[in-house]
């Protein structure tokens, strides 16, 4: 008789046929950055995370935390086409080093978006029409992307999901000698309800109407797909798919359409749902951290985006 019990029967037996733990090396922590010093301002939506000075990031940065992803906004004036997002003194481009002196091996990669600094918090300005002009948009996106990589940046990832931003980024960083510079294409980042969070800890929500002209669609997985494959045309160093949970199918679909690493995005309300339940006694926190997270490498993806990161050694345990 078939016992498949067998295999799960000591938990010896059990780890010698499970898949391998998932390392340390393929999680990138997202770290949001505001102006000044001394900083460090819990945000209430997402217990356990911060906003962070670059100093205070230095000072008290997780130990074991390999890669970062950094996203700046500014708290001086915003304009329509989110000019100080591309300031050589900006939040960003001011950590970068600081970062890469405190910690020589740590991977650092920089959002590169204009939501958190536009005066309409959306991600490219207005056209005449009122919708947002997505040329307009690549071409202040080459801008930032090219003042991340000369401050230090390993990589940038754009987010606007503008069409043609990364063939214009990629060709901006070759024109200025950036030609080492990663380029992560956030190829199929979906219109979602689970940004809440995030869109609070950068004060970056939409004044008016919604993302949806340019996020993909969680209807259509077929033009989903297409945008990531599209990106790896344009010269993209590695995809994403972002939310992660509630598009696991995606992870593998993009993921069996190409050999470039497939990174998810696990996004701040999925991280913060888990927080919820596990403080209304739903589950515990960090075993449905690690199931969760299991989930996202499961379904194919290569690398983690996530907010969980710096309690790695709480999900996964020291010796992993």
């Amino acid at each position: 008789m078939t016992r498949l019990r067998r295999l799960r029967r000591t938990e010896a037996i059990r780890n010698l046929f499970a898949m391998d733990r998932p390392s340390r090396n393929r999680f990138i922590w997202p770290v949001f950055l505001v102006e000044g010093s001394g900083r460090k301002e819990s945000i209430d939506s997402m217990p356990g995370q911060y906003r962070w000075s670059a100093d205070r990031l230095v000072e008290e940065f997780p130990a074991g935390v390999k890669s970062v992803l950094l996203f700046g906004q500014t708290e001086g004036e915003k304009d329509e086409i989110g000019s100080s997002a591309a300031d050589p003194g900006g939040v960003v481009q001011r950590a970068i080093p600081l970062l890469k002196k405190a910690f020589p091996d740590l991977v650092v990669f920089t959002d590169v978006c204009l939501c958190a600094y536009t005066s309409h918090g959306h991600c490219g300005p207005h056209d005449g029409e009122g919708d947002i002009d997505n040329d307009a948009a690549c071409e202040m996106l080459a801008r930032v992307a090219v003042s991340h990589a000369r401050a230090g940046a390993d990589g940038v990832a754009p987010s606007a999901m503008m069409d043609g931003q990364i063939a214009a980024i990629r060709e901006a960083l070759d024109e200025e000698g950036f030609k080492k510079t990663l380029l992560i294409a956030y190829s199929t980042k979906f219109a979602s309800t689970l940004y809440g969070p995030f869109r609070d800890a950068e004060n970056s929500a939409p004044s008016q109407g919604d993302r949806q002209g340019y996020q993909a669609s969680y209807r259509d997985p077929d033009t989903a797909v297409r945008e990531s494959l599209v990106d790896e045309a344009e010269g993209a160093d590695a995809l994403m798919v972002k939310p992660a949970l509630w598009y696991l199918d995606l992870i593998g679909k993009v993921r069996a359409r190409t050999l470039l690493p497939v990174m998810a995005y696990n996004v701040s309300g999925e991280y913060s749902m888990i927080q919820a339940a596990a403080k209304a006694g739903f589950c515990d926190l960090y075993p449905a951290a690690r199931e969760s997270l299991y989930a996202i490498f499961r379904a194919g993806a290569t690398q983690v985006i996530s907010y969980w990161t710096p309690f790695y050694d709480e999900i996964f345990g020291k010796d992993a």
